[in-house]
């Protein structure tokens, strides 16, 4: 019987930095997530912090866990408390060491992100939301003096988008809910910032705002525009030129070269050098990466080398890629559904050199035991397309007859399941495939990677069309598929995917015969109340302001608890202790209501995680209660 921890037995390798001979990178290769480095030409990994700190999973930090300075010796790292996402940034020096505190006590009462990064000049941009008030700040911070400056607040956000070359400009993000920004110029010396695109929510009136999304950009033209990633002028994410001298005046960049096919969406722009950028592309879940040139006079980008989406970085997902420019070379994390992440470097003028410098495996697993997945995208009941994947248990194993399902559901709503085995997710579908199972994975509507549109779809609507989809899917696409046996189905999600888990568990029980909700909210009014301060404008947004008496019935309407009481399949709930975002009271609340109705619940808690399961042990117990549940629930 195969094991999770040959699963395990392949360490994450993410965000690698190669700087002079050396590589820089997170890694669990001591059963959590830690810095480490190691000589670009081969060596034993060397821990750089102490054992007992852990490092956040980077999918929830947002934007960088660490960077390298090297000419002041030191790494800019941010530390959490065992996933509870108050992030501080801290320093180490390059050799590593005992972290403290990068700058004083000045963002204690913050929980930071790091942004733009220059080690030459050894500056960062730094951006942070106060824990009480939920104002959100953007700062520039000099490294070697220890200078802090205030450059934007905001209720809604403030994310700085852009950095020009020498910090005295930046180009902050506020975002009201997701296709919905605005874009301001912060300029060193000036009294205010400069509303660049966009209509601030004090200035709209009943007419209706048209939907951008804006995104990360780059300063071009002498400092006198942005490129900058958005949905303006379609409704994929694309390229597009802000002129300063026009404000409101967006022009469309033409991108040419491209050799990818398929659906997506433009996703990064990053400046190397001159006229060079990366553009990085998601293209159903899978990444390309090309560098190309840009030419100012006709804003027209053309491909000149493809960095990621050919041959051993083929139908996988990018987890981070960093330009050196004093070695004029990238460094990069790779993974595919098969195969765990790993360190690659592509150097060389013509970035034909392409160096592997970790080799991780899974113990003791053939790759032909492994499930690639297929295709399984299916129209929805209203007509939508719903792209998804089925993971069918490898011919090699030998199993007959319709395999039992398991039904999973991602997290968000805003985010889309991909061929990832950095994330939690790829190893327990490969997992439950080794033990039997059928996995179905779909990116119903709200999921990210399809358009503005189709992500927008989900909001005021939680468990409204996005439920249907779910229903449909099982009730009409896979109950039509002979390999799958859905009267032995399953359904698990993380997040968002919990919360819709509960959903189906409470109004669609007969098509279950258990369920997995891992630290989805329970009750969306005390989920509401609950959350971060910084967090509640948006959620007012998106899902309801509990405040309102009519958005207040609206909430109940829409919450897992309305209709738990006529679950009838048993339920394995898992939390995390120090989760900031579904906090485990939400969890115990549903635990303790459904067994004094005489439900088959239990709770598993980890009293050393957040919103997620990172240390080896508890991912180990964690991957095990949630196969072993649907083995005996579902008969396999």
């Amino acid at each position: 019987m195969a094991r999770v921890e040959s699963l395990l037995a392949a360490r994450l390798f993410l965000q690698p930095q190669v700087v002079g001979d050396r590589i820089y990178f997170l890694s669990n290769l001591d059963g959590k997530i830690s810095l480490y480095a190691m000589d670009h030409g081969g060596s034993v990994p060397e821990p750089l912090l102490p054992p007992h700190i852990a490092i956040q999973n980077p999918h929830l930090v947002g934007g960088k866990s660490f960077y390298v300075f090297p000419k002041l010796g030191q790494i800019v790292v941010l530390l959490d408390n065992d996933g509870d996402e108050n992030y501080q940034p801290m320093t180490i020096p390059l050799a590593g060491g005992f972290p403290q505190p990068a700058f004083g006590d000045t963002f204690s009462q913050l929980r930071m992100h790091i942004g733009p990064c220059d080690s030459d000049r050894n500056l960062l941009m730094l951006m942070g939301d106060h824990r009480e008030t939920g104002v959100n700040y953007a700062y520039r911070a000099n490294l070697e003096t220890g200078e802090v400056t205030e450059i934007a607040h905001s209720d809604w956000g403030a994310f700085v988008a852009a950095a020009n070359a020498d910090y005295t400009k930046a180009a902050i993000i506020e975002s009201f809910t997701f296709g919905d920004h605005i874009l301001r110029l912060w300029e060193e010396g000036g009294d205010e910032l400069r509303l660049i695109y966009g209509t601030p929510l004090a200035e709209r009136d009943d007419a209706q705002v048209p939907l951008n999304s804006l995104g990360g950009g780059e300063f071009v033209n002498g400092d006198q525009g942005l490129l900058a990633l958005a949905s303006i002028f379609d409704d994929a994410y694309g390229i597009v030129y802000l002129d300063f001298a026009k404000p409101q005046e967006a022009q469309p960049v033409t991108v040419k070269g491209l050799v990818h096919t398929g659906e997506g969406e433009f996703t990064h722009l990053e400046h190397i050098a001159g006229e060079r950028f990366t553009l990085e592309y998601n293209i159903d879940g899978v990444n390309w990466v090309y560098e190309a040139r840009f030419d100012p006079a006709t804003l027209t980008i053309t491909v000149e080398q493809v960095l990621v989406g050919q041959g051993e970085t083929a139908n996988g997902v990018l987890e981070a890629i960093y330009y050196d420019k004093a070695g004029d070379r990238y460094s990069l994390a790779h993974s595919t559904a098969i195969s765990p992440t790993q360190i690659f470097t592509v150097e060389g003028s013509d970035r034909k050199t392409r160096l592997r410098h970790t080799n991780e495996r899974l113990l003791g697993l053939p790759t032909e035991h492994l499930s690639p997945g297929e295709d399984a995208s299916f129209e929805s009941h209203d007509g939508l397309r719903i792209s998804a994947r089925l993971y069918m248990p490898a011919d090699a194993l030998g199993y007959e007859g319709p395999r039992p399902l398991v039904y999973y559901v991602h997290g968000g709503p805003q985010s889309q399941e991909r061929p990832d085995f950095a994330w939690f997710s790829m190893p327990l579908i490969q997992l439950l495939t080794l033990r039997g199972f059928a996995v179905f994975v779909p990116n119903v509507r709200g999921s990210t990677g399809y358009g503005l549109d189709y992500m927008k779809r989900v909001d005021r609507d939680w468990g409204g069309l996005d439920r249907l989809d779910h229903v449909h899917a099982m009730t009409e696409v896979l109950s039509q598929d002979p390999r799958l046996d859905v009267k032995r189905a399953g359904v698990v999600g993380r997040s968002y995917g919990g919360y819709m888990t509960l959903m189906l568990a409470g109004r669609h029980s007969s098509l279950w015969k258990g369920a997995v909700d891992m630290f989805g909210p329970y009750d969306l009014i005390t989920f509401s109340e609950r959350i971060p301060a910084s967090w509640k404008p948006y959620y007012k947004l998106v899902i309801g302001d509990p405040d309102d008496a009519a958005d207040r019935e609206e909430l109940t309407a829409r919450s897992p608890k309305t209709y738990l009481g006529e679950m009838s399949c048993p339920m394995l709930v898992i939390q995390g202790a120090n989760d900031p975002r579904v906090v485990a009271a939400e969890s115990a609340d549903l635990v303790d209501e459904l067994k004094e109705d005489g439900k088959d619940i239990d709770l598993l808690l980890f009293e050393d995680e957040g919103h997620d399961v990172l240390k080896y042990k508890n991912r180990v117990a964690c991957y095990n209660a949630i196969v072993d549940f649907f083995a005996e629930k579902l008969k396999a």
